[in-house]
């Protein structure tokens, strides 16, 4: 007979979603359980944005430690001999890593007083599940549920990944050998940012996109210096060309991946040693009885639909992250996890954002916030806009984040000076985002940030110069 279990809050999921909500769930002292099939923390933690922002930075170190054996006394400094790279060490370094933001997590969770189960969920109704943890079934009853699934790789049909020739991201992150060749399907932000990391240790990256441009969630100004790093590091970069299909062959070590894609009406090939597919991710909305939960989908039929107070149409049945629409990204999810969290033990909250940020790990880095100037004049804002480049500041300039010919860019309401939106580009200006956040929440005047005194030598100088351009009286640009 299996084990039957109640509980006030159940969260089926713990990515960085699930695991927030159901550590705020146990804060509030709420009796919460926590379903998971794989390990905690999700996607993000174990095979997505730590993982992968741990490879972008150990190919950073190599390529400057690279530049100091190619360029005799660069700053002073000189390397004699070879870099080297060990694969199969990078990715363990990588793994230590994870394990340990992933014990971390579980170390939260029992702190909190949630009880994780480890298994898969299936609903049988909007408050019943039965979940198999591979031994045996424990069946739930819970009196609120907290659905965060997360979301999964698009495979391409005619091009299923194998993660040995055809990868995914997950494979990619997971490299024991250094390819020589790679070519990526996909070039939005996860296909640039593996693609610029692997350009840095020295493979021969080729990326196949179908629009128009790559990265092309981003404005062009913004685009810009990526567009110029990709060109003079000799990345091929294909546009309104669609993969085909693949073939591998060749016998032991000489085996090659033979990509054939579609450009200009005609079918064009690659030889490389691996295909990368990044062609975006699927709500992870099926497979686990969300149909007999009674919870309306979007009009696409692959989100579920839910209101400011991530309230489904089922009656205390939430939905947080990717499985809940756009953006997708984990900041989001954690935030709307631990609104829930305190919905559900009686507190007034919504999900009313004003900027969720928007960044990519690439080189250089783009960070997004708020409206562009385009999208400001499209909605009927009349808008003023300052730009203020990395070269002029001073910081930039001793981490050599201005080689990069980053800036950054403000826009704001003429009338009353509201700053409506704030993008930037160039080495570290990831770190600069939660102030940009914070600008955008407060409801923050180009006055305010004027007026505010900024710590010298920073890169955050440069964001006050940006509002002061914006103002037209920049100090240190003419």
């Amino acid at each position: 007979m299996s084990e039957i279990r109640k509980c006030q809050v159940l969260v089926v999921g713990a990515g960085p979603g699930g695991y927030v909500a159901a550590i705020r769930s146990g804060q509030l002292g709420l009796d919460t359980i926590i379903v998971e099939g794989n390990k905690a923390g999700g996607v993000c933690l174990n095979v997505g944005c730590i993982p992968s922002k741990a490879i972008i930075h150990s190919a950073e170190r190599f390529e400057s430690l690279q530049k100091h054996c190619l360029e005799d006394n660069h700053m002073g400094l000189s390397v004699d001999g070879q870099v080297r790279i060990d694969m199969e060490a990078m990715t363990s370094w990588k793994d230590s890593i994870v394990n340990k933001l992933t014990k971390g997590v579980e170390s939260l969770l029992k702190g909190a007083g949630v009880e994780v189960i480890n298994g898969w969920a299936s609903f049988e109704s909007s408050k019943q599940c039965v979940v198999d943890t591979g031994k045996d079934t424990i069946n739930i009853e819970a009196e609120n549920v907290i659905i965060a699934t997360g979301s999964s790789h698009i495979d391409l049909p005619f091009m299923p990944c194998d993660e040995e020739f055809i990868l995914s991201s997950t494979g990619m992150l997971d490299l024991k050998e250094l390819p020589k060749s790679v070519a990526i399907v996909g070039g939005g932000y996860i296909g640039l940012e593996l693609g610029c990391a692997l350009t840095k240790l020295g493979t021969e990256v080729t990326v196949i996109e179908g629009l128009d441009e790559v990265l092309s969630i981003m404005d062009k100004e913004i685009r810009r210096p990526l567009e110029r790093w990709l060109k003079m590091r000799k990345v091929k970069i294909h546009t309104k060309a669609l993969a085909r299909g693949a073939e591998i062959k060749g016998k032991g070590a000489s085996r090659k991946v033979h990509l054939r894609y579609e450009k200009d009406g005609e079918e064009q090939s690659i030889k490389v040693d691996k295909v990368l597919v990044t062609v975006g991710r699927r709500p992870n909305s099926k497979g686990w009885g969300v149909e007999n939960m009674g919870i309306r989908m979007d009009s696409s039929g692959n989100f579920i639909r839910i209101d400011r107070k991530c309230r489904t149409s089922a009656s205390g049945v939430y939905a947080i992250g990717d499985v809940a629409g756009e953006p997708m990204l984990a900041h989001k999810a954690s935030s709307q996890g631990e609104m829930v969290a305190e919905i559900i033990a009686g507190h007034n909250r919504e999900f009313d954002k004003v900027a969720i940020p928007a960044i990519v790990f690439t080189e250089p880095e783009i960070v997004s916030v708020g409206l562009t100037p385009d999208e400001a004049k499209n909605l009927g804002e009349e808008v003023i806009t300052g730009k203020f480049p990395l070269a002029a500041n001073g910081r930039a300039l001793t981490l050599e984040a201005e080689k990069t010919g980053g800036f950054i860019r403000v826009t704001a309401r003429k009338s009353d000076h509201v700053i409506l939106g704030i993008q930037a580009v160039g080495s570290h200006v990831a770190e600069l985002s939660g102030e940009f956040v914070l600008a955008l929440e407060m409801g923050a005047l180009l006055e305010d940030i004027a007026d505010t005194v900024h710590a010298h030598p920073t890169m955050t100088e440069s964001f006050h110069e940006s509002v002061l351009k914006t103002l037209g009286h920049a100090i240190h640009i003419s």
